[in-house]
């Protein structure tokens, strides 16, 4: 897996770290079985007690995450009053999530090395036989859900020597059982809009029920989300790259940016924005570019960023 480190924000003084997140690419072959993996690594970084919160977006993936050093605890009011929100110690130092329909916040007690390693869902499903609808909006120490075979696996990727050598294994070890078991024609995109497509075209394909309720009841079944929540997401998704691109430049404008993603007006964009992340654009934009605790959305915008560069 290729390595993106999170880029320096707009703002560098409000965000002392710009090397704490990193982000690994699954090799091509592995594609459409992992989404990528996340490394936060906050051991030597002094940080405020509000720079240590961890926000996510509503996401269709599953997650393994390992705490190699250190400890978060769950924030249970999600984004909207998060300051202030019960905080509740995770009950495993390795954890699998199912896809979340809504954002989702952490805080880290202090530093932190953290692995997090993405997987498309119906991968999940068709390698550790887990469902992901019965995991949605849900995260549950790995022990109460793995098969024995799978928490060895885990945790050997944690006694592993480093983040490389985790990589190493994980792409070997998963590579062949992927390849045996993988769905034919997928498509060349991980975007969030184009996996949804593919799922609904291969739903509408397969079995012997098509009809609209069928095809629907299949998609959820694979992912744990109706089609419209994908495509939900596959559209905002478009928007955050679209936006992350446009202040680069200094050219972003929420008319254009909501256009050129597919939505109805601004104000579509906006509401969706904040039914998904938490945060109205604006405000949104402003926290990726100076909030430490942003730092997933920098990097996994950086990857689009570094997709587009001329070559």
């Amino acid at each position: 897996m290729p390595a993106l480190e999170s880029p320096s924000t707009h703002n560098t003084h409000k965000t002392p770290s710009t090397d704490t997140a990193r982000l690994y690419l699954p090799r091509p072959s592995l594609a459409h079985c992992l989404r990528g993996t996340l490394v936060r690594d906050t051991r030597g970084v002094t940080l405020t007690d509000a720079q240590r919160f961890n926000f996510f977006p509503a996401t269709p993936y599953c997650a393994i995450t390992w705490f190699l050093e250190g400890e978060s605890l769950e924030v249970q009011d999600g984004t909207r009053h998060y300051a202030d929100s019960p905080r509740t110690p995770y009950r495993a130092r390795i954890l699998f999530s199912g896809p979340f329909s809504q954002p989702y916040v952490s805080w880290s007690t202090g530093p932190l090395y953290c692995f997090m390693l993405g997987w498309m869902p119906q991968a999940a499903q068709a390698l550790m036989g887990l469902d992901p609808g019965v995991y949605a909006n849900k995260v549950v120490p790995a022990s109460e859900v793995m098969s024995p075979e799978w928490l060895d696996w885990c945790h050997r990727v944690r006694d592993a020597a480093d983040d490389q050598a985790r990589i190493q294994f994980i792409e070997a070890t998963l590579e062949p059982k992927w390849q045996a078991l993988r769905p034919e024609g997928m498509p060349g995109s991980q975007l969030v809009e184009d996996w949804a497509q593919h799922l609904a075209t291969r739903a509408a394909t397969s079995g012997l029920g098509r009809s609209l309720r069928q095809v629907e009841r299949r998609i959820k079944q694979w992912t744990g989300m109706p089609l419209r929540e994908l495509k939900g997401m596959g559209k905002l998704e478009r928007a955050f790259f679209e936006t992350l691109l446009a202040m680069e430049t200094g050219t972003d404008k929420w008319s254009d940016v909501a256009e050129e993603a597919g939505y109805t007006d601004q104000s579509h964009l906006c509401r969706q924005t904040r039914r998904l992340t938490g945060f109205a654009p604006d405000d949104l934009r402003r926290r990726i570019a100076e909030d430490e605790g942003f730092w997933s959305y920098r990097v996994w915008g950086f990857q689009e960023q570094a997709r587009k560069a001329p070559r």
